[in-house]
């Protein structure tokens, strides 16, 4: 099969002819369709990522969407021409999806959504996960919750927003003056993170109270806003808790936090069926009309990862990238 071969971090793709890997006990045989690129892939193959190392040489990819060519002993929900999805490695030394073929944990996927197209489908497994072990698991979203969403324009915060809507909340999302018209396209309420402060939204959007629950996706600073615009025994969740921080306004409220590490069941192996589960729930969304990802309108072949990189890298994409491995 042909694949694209990570060789040095900070170096080129090389795509190489290698030998197609068979499906062991549990795992399914997918035929590669798309591969979906993350931020995080370029920390990996920076060599930056110390939470997500991926021995060299190495085949990146989190995310892909494909069609099941084989399954492995044992396994019984998926069979040959099941059309699949999932966050499924590039990461820990397992087989990423840069590439025609990966044998994969059957307990990782779910089945593509009948609406959306390969491209997008590969788009949202790791976002989608990450929203809704925040907003679902960790700070139990419901239908009169006000949320509120750090950088709801972002590949992790438009899925979120999504999320919360479906459960009935009352979505507010921060972004800057250019992103107003997409978050409000997904149904949030804008805020101008640069022309308002965390006292001027949250007195005019709850009453000076503060949220129930705000979703940091950022990090330093942002996260530091956060914990000041929940309310009292609000919850605060973060994918992305780098820096330091007083949790003073935290306990001032009575508040509570939760970090998400999506990675841990591929990294560790324990709880790779929640994952399984939670894009049968993303399936079930699409399939309502309730989630559909903003996807780059460029495409990328196998041969052009590099090209792919670059324009998460430098933030000019407009969407999740792709890549098509069937070109």
């Amino acid at each position: 099969m042909r694949a694209a071969l990570l060789e040095a971090h900070g170096g080129p793709f090389r795509l190489a002819e290698i030998a197609r890997p068979e499906p062991g006990q549990g795992e399914v045989l997918v035929r590669i369709h798309a591969s979906g690129v993350n931020p995080l892939d370029i920390k990996i193959r920076a060599g930056t990522a110390a939470h997500a190392r991926h021995p060299l040489p190495a085949i990146l990819g989190i995310d892909l969407a494909g069609v099941v060519e084989a399954v492995g002993a044992e396994v019984k929900a998926f069979r040959p021409g099941d059309e699949v999805y999932g966050m499924t490695g590039g990461v820990g030394g397992i087989q990423g999806s840069l590439a025609e073929y990966a044998a994969v944990d059957a307990r990782l996927i779910a089945r593509k959504p009948a609406n959306l197209g390969f491209g997008e489908a590969a788009a949202l497994p790791l976002v989608f996960i990450t929203a809704w072990e925040g907003l679902v698991d960790r700070a139990g979203v419901r239908a009169g919750h006000k949320v509120l969403i750090q950088g709801g324009a972002g590949g992790v915060g438009h899925v979120a927003v999504q999320i919360a809507r479906a459960f009935g909340a009352d979505v507010y999302a921060t972004g800057s003056a250019g992103q107003r018209q997409a978050i409000e396209t997904l149904g949030a309420t804008a805020i101008d993170y640069r022309a308002e402060t965390v006292e001027d939204y949250v007195a005019a959007h709850t009453d000076g109270a503060g949220f129930d629950t705000a979703y940091d996706t950022g990090g330093g600073a942002i996260l530091d806003a956060s914990f000041a615009a929940i309310r009292r025994f609000g919850h605060v969740v973060s994918c992305l808790g780098w820096g330091n921080h007083a949790l003073a306004p935290l306990s001032f409220r009575g508040g509570s936090y939760s970090g998400v590490f999506t990675l841990l069941p591929l990294l560790t192996g324990i709880g790779r069926e929640h994952h399984g589960a939670i894009l049968a729930e993303a399936t079930r969304l699409a399939e309502a009309g309730k989630l559909a990802p903003i996807v780059e309108a460029r495409s990328f072949s196998l041969g052009e990862v590099a090209a792919a990189h670059v324009i998460v890298e430098d933030r000019s994409a407009r969407g999740k990238v792709v890549v098509d491995v069937t070109r």
